[in-house]
């Protein structure tokens, strides 16, 4: 099972499309299956998946959501008891936790909720070990299936659930924009990335460039000349901050140029060239780890 956190800590830069479409890529595969954890507590992943491009809601998936508030059988839930008293952690995996999107690729909603742990409200040193215990719970259950990757779109600031997720998982993948803050907000999360987990040691780091454009006319260039400088910059604070700060870093050379509507996307499938796009990125990920 390997274990993919897809942050930044800068709005509107792709993490949840992008966490979304690697785990529909990667259960393409023949025989594999792929999880994906919505753990932001703005919910845009499980509100893409809970409503219609018309904004009714998509039937399938919201009665099923209604019936896990009610068995508490959500990731708050699962949190909670995780972090009683008690040594036991008694929170069964089953598909009254784990939705079924498709055949190989599941998924586990975010709740309002977990607007409380950005507060900090529960013990820091049990909460770090909160993910690594359930990916355990989820390994060994009968009632789901083996999962060979496990996607997460963390929370857009640093809570106790980021700590936790980045703690324990194999790649910690960064999605960037072409644009001006790019590079210094780069800078910033890989500079204070492992003094954040410590002492944990940090995962692999994958940075890639979404929303790229690509070059106009009839040029034979990859990019725009707009989208080659934010890259350059990209590669060059990441060869920099890694060899600073001993991180095993790297630029992927996929970069991802459709936009497409995440609802249409997961709703009635994604175009070919965006799924092209992402496979390849994919393909990327797989040999880095």
């Amino acid at each position: 099972m390997k274990t993919i956190a897809t942050i930044n800590f800068k709005g509107g830069v792709g993490k949840t499309t992008s966490t979304w479409a690697l785990g529909h890529v990667a259960a393409q595969s023949p025989q594999q299956s792929s999880l994906v954890f919505d753990l932001d507590a703005q919910m845009s992943l499980t509100q893409s998946i809970a409503l219609n491009e018309d904004g009714n809601p998509f039937k399938n998936f919201t009665d099923w959501y209604e019936k896990a508030i009610a068995k508490k059988k959500t990731i708050f839930d699962a949190l909670d008891e995780f972090t009683k008293t008690s040594s036991t952690f008694n929170f069964g995996i089953n598909h009254d936790f784990i939705y079924r999107i498709a055949d190989r690729y599941h998924f586990v909603p975010s709740v309002e909720d977990l607007y409380w742990t950005e507060l900090e409200v529960w013990d820091r040193e049990k909460v770090k070990f909160f993910i690594q215990r359930l990916l355990e719970k989820i390994r060994n259950s009968k009632n789901v299936p083996e999962y060979n990757t496990v996607l997460f779109d963390c929370p857009p600031s640093f809570s106790l659930l980021s700590y936790s997720i980045l703690s324990c998982c194999n790649l910690v993948l960064i999605p960037i924009n072409p644009d001006f803050f790019a590079a210094k907000g780069l800078n910033l999360l890989l500079s204070t990335l492992r003094a954040r987990i410590e002492p944990f040691p940090v995962p692999k780091i994958g940075v890639f460039m979404n929303r790229a454009k690509p070059p106009g006319g009839g040029s034979s260039k990859r990019f725009s000349n707009e989208t080659q400088r934010y890259l350059d910059d990209a590669k060059l604070v990441v060869k920099k901050v890694g060899t600073d700060n001993g991180l095993n870093a790297k630029v992927f050379e996929t970069a991802i140029f459709d936009r497409v509507g995440m609802k249409r996307a997961i709703q009635e499938g994604m175009p070919p060239a965006f799924n092209q796009q992402f496979s390849s990125l994919w393909q990327e990920i797989q040999s880095y780890l």
